[in-house]
């Protein structure tokens, strides 16, 4: 998938310090600077965390002479740079802070741009794109009309994400929207907050910018969904993150919907996959993650229970293990995952892939597709996550989880289990609850099959 982001680029620098004192002439904090982080901005964030993703990225964006500018490229590793020329001043965005907490921010170059230049090479890798992502930070590329022209075409063809600035231009018609709360607010002229707003909001911008669908972003309340004036609006909340900086959450909720759109996906299935993406790069530390190694490609379930492993290992936790096949879940699953979750600090449940039940109990299960089994479990209060596996045993999964304790539902000698010996090895151990006779899946699937 060729992914093409057209928009602002800006200089980003973290300055990392201590604040030990102030100063003797006035109650001002003395950093005293221990790193200083520069990195890609605006546009270029978009572009950097889509190729850590593992895309072709082509960044379509104007820079300026001066020494600033020459900073960038060398910030842009494995992303073509399609640039044409910006006659203002680069946007430096300059963050202080200390043990990761925002002091202050020190801005440059913001006054009003003159309208950049765009080239002929500039619209034909606008026309190459498989997915489009329109950037916009507010300094007039995106005004220039031959390139709205050229993204306006693309939208015609292929799905193009439009993330608006409040200081910035109206979206192009065709294209997916996504304003935070902030933006819907200043170009829809509508007041209030919360999902009433945001829904009168997205259908003001529907029809004002003639958007095949607007995404109102909303912070920890996740995200709205509109698609026409009429019918009900969709809704996708958010899984809750503490403490987060989100510096860089809108470029990635834009980049992760963009993607999911250009992979098949419908957009409220794509809408959802954004939020749950963008909260992983915020569980992860947000734009610190960048200076780390590159992304995980392990799906966003498994990257979310490793997480949560990492967590409660880290404050001295017990992380319990459980797994199966969990096809139809009834009353004593329930019991089951109740009896683990209390024995530890949080559960992690291994989930036998669509295949791996396929193998083991024929080609007429699973009743419900992975993805659906790692819903219902994810939607009950004891499970603290789900790792997916495809083998036949989940003795490698048991592996990169290292649980404490192995927990078993059923009439087993715990010694007896295959995997009793994997959790020795780092002196985990294996647990039997108790069995609860007459409730399984197949006795629930055949009574349903009797009334259906």
């Amino acid at each position: 998938m060729k992914v093409v982001v057209v928009g602002d680029l800006l200089l980003d620098i973290d300055v990392e310090g201590e604040v030990l004192r102030l100063t003797p002439y006035a109650p001002v904090p003395v950093l005293d600077v221990v790193t200083e982080t520069k990195r890609a901005g605006g546009a270029g964030l978009v572009a950097t965390l889509l190729t850590r993703d593992g895309h072709e990225v082509t960044l379509v964006t104007a820079l300026s002479d001066d020494a600033r500018a020459a900073e960038l490229p060398p910030l842009l590793h494995g992303i073509m740079l399609v640039a044409g020329r910006s006659p203002s001043p680069t946007v430096v965005k300059t963050r202080l802070r200390s043990r990761e907490q925002p002091i202050a921010r020190v801005d440059e170059g913001t006054a009003t741009p003159e309208l950049p230049e765009v080239t002929a090479e500039m619209i034909a890798a606008v026309a190459s794109a498989d997915v489009v992502i329109a950037a916009d930070y507010g300094r007039r590329l995106l005004e220039e009309p031959a390139l709205r022209d050229a993204v306006a075409e693309a939208a015609s063809r292929i799905p193009v994400v439009w993330d608006p600035h409040a200081r910035g231009v109206r979206p192009v018609p065709g294209v997916i929207a996504t304003p935070n709360l902030g933006e819907a607010r200043a170009f829809s002229g509508v007041e209030g907050s919360g999902v009433a707003f945001a829904d009168e909001a997205a259908q003001r911008l529907l029809a004002d910018w003639g958007c095949a669908a607007v995404v109102i972003t909303m912070g920890a309340h996740g995200a709205l969904l509109r698609t026409s004036s009429t019918g009900l609006p969709l809704i996708a909340s958010a899984p809750e993150v503490r403490d987060a900086d989100v510096n860089g959450a809108g470029d990635r909720f834009a980049s992760a919907l963009a993607v999911a759109l250009g992979s098949g996906a419908t957009r409220g299935d794509a809408m959802q996959r954004a939020v749950a993406e963008t909260a992983q790069y915020l569980e992860d530390g947000g734009v610190a993650v960048l200076q780390d190694a590159p992304a995980t490609t392990l799906p966003i379930p498994d990257q979310e229970a490793l997480a949560v492993v990492e967590r409660v290992r880290a404050a001295g936790g017990t992380v319990v293990a459980t797994g199966g096949v969990f096809d139809l879940i009834h009353a004593g699953h329930a019991r089951t995952l109740s009896a683990a979750r209390a024995l530890g600090d949080c559960l992690i449940v291994l989930l036998n892939s669509d295949d791996s039940v396929r193998r083991l109990k024929g080609p007429e299960r699973p009743l419900m597709t992975a993805s659906d089994r790692v819903d219902l479990l994810e939607a009950l209060e004891v499970v603290d996550g789900v790792i997916v596996f495809g083998e036949d045993t989940p003795v490698d999964a048991i592996r990169r989880v290292r649980p404490d304790i192995w927990v078993k539902g059923g009439d087993y000698e715990a010694a007896s289990l295959p995997e009793a010996a994997v959790i020795t090895e780092w002196g985990g151990r294996a647990v039997t609850v108790p069995f609860f006779p007459g409730r399984s899946t197949t006795r629930l699937a055949a009574a349903i099959q009797r009334v259906s």
